[in-house]
This record gives structure tokens, C-alpha cells and sequence, in this order.
């Protein structure tokens, strides 16, 4: 089933800015990153929060920062 415009407007999400290089990293890391939306230093990407998002999250977290999540 497909969800209703109303309830795709009230999903949450969260702001992730990449503040370590990934040089040196392991190769998962690296592609944890990159599946973020991520790969220079500075980016920020605006995502939505959920499951999959969150286990990446933490996979790369010494090299993120994670801003307000919105609803």
C-alpha cells in the first residue's frame, strides 16, 4: 500500500553535516558516507529519519554531526 499525502508530510527528518575526512577509513565507512549523500567535508544533506538512515549514522559517527530533526 501507498501512504497518503498527509502522512508522507509527517515523516521526520534530520540534518547531517560532514565534519572528519573519510581518508583513511575503512572502505565501509567510506560507503556508509557516500550512501548519506556525503563525501566532502562541510556537506549537509537534510534526510529522511528512519531505520536504515540511523544504522549509517552510526556507523560513520565520528565523522558527522547530526543537527535538529524535525517533524
Amino acid at each position: 500500500m501507498t501512504k497518503k499525502a498527509s502522512e508522507r508530510k509527517a515523516e521526520k527528518t534530520v540534518c547531517v553535516e560532514q565534519t572528519g575526512s573519510s581518508i583513511g577509513c575503512e572502505k565501509s565507512q567510506v560507503q556508509s558516507l557516500r550512501a548519506l549523500g556525503l563525501g566532502r567535508i562541510g556537506k549537509k544533506r537534510t534526510l529522511h529519519d528512519n531505520g536504515c538512515t540511523r544504522g549509517l549514522m552510526r556507523k560513520v559517527s565520528h565523522l558527522i554531526k547530526v543537527g535538529g530533526v524535525n517533524e
